[in-house]
């Protein structure tokens, strides 16, 4: 059983990121690209919630998504 206290978060490594923009590809309304063309979770989307955040972290050519579980 799940511990009620446990959720999830969604991070972008910056130091690892190459800009691939698979993130924002597969989930954008998790993910978007700064001017410089670098992943970041949009404000308010931490909680790694939608569905397609999986798919993101698998999807990242440098592995620089995280989804981790926080208590």
């Amino acid at each position: 059983m799940a511990d009620e206290t446990t959720s999830k978060v969604v991070r972008v490594d910056g130091d690892r990121c190459v800009g691939a923009g698979m993130c924002a590809l597969t989930a954008p309304a998790v993910f978007t690209q700064d001017d410089d063309g670098f992943g970041q979770v949009l404000p308010g989307r931490e909680d790694g919630g939608d569905p397609m955040v999986r798919e993101a972290v698998r999807a990242c050519p440098v592995q620089a998504i995280s989804l981790e579980e926080i208590t």
